[in-house]
């Protein structure tokens, strides 16, 4: 299965970089992973609801433009449904069975995901109802992925 990550914004920071490597390392035995970049908008203090639409239809278009047809599409959104990392597990076996060979998992800029994006999502994936910086997101996710392959193959990993 091909899985590929397509985050709104750069990471800035080391750590991130290091820990994304580091899960990118460990998938490898799994799936074949991509992760894909697109620019943000700057958003400044104070915008209104009409630029903020604006905002993240920019940043939904960038997205769109990088998922190809027939990939199934997972939207990271509060508003998702929450599932534990044995469901997480399951719902990537599934699509696995189901012969999904490439499965999009999509992480917002700062403002959240376009209407038209949340309208391509195949599912919407919650992991809280807080708000985590993309940057972060990024290593939440590979390692619950991770965790999924895992435990997918009967593997012992940490609790």
């Amino acid at each position: 299965m091909k899985i590929t990550v397509v985050a709104v914004g750069k990471l800035k920071e080391r750590f991130f970089e290091d820990a994304i490597r580091e899960y990118e390392k460990r998938l490898g035995r799994y799936c074949r992973l991509e992760i894909i970049q697109v620019a943000d908008e700057r958003t400044p203090d104070g915008a209104g609801d009409a630029l903020t639409r604006q905002i993240k239809e920019r940043e939904g278009e960038r997205i769109l433009a990088q998922i190809r047809d027939g990939a199934y599409v997972i939207a990271l959104a509060i508003e998702g449904k929450m599932l534990d990392s044995e469901e997480l597990a399951e719902k990537l076996g599934q699509l696995a069975v189901s012969g999904v060979s490439h499965l999009v998992f999509v992480i917002g800029g700062s403002l959240g995901l376009s209407e038209a994006v949340l309208a391509r999502a195949d599912y919407r994936l919650s992991f809280s109802k807080m708000t985590f910086p993309h940057q972060l997101m990024r290593v939440i996710l590979l390692e619950q992925v991770y965790r999924g392959f895992r435990i997918l193959n009967h593997q012992p990993y940490h609790k």
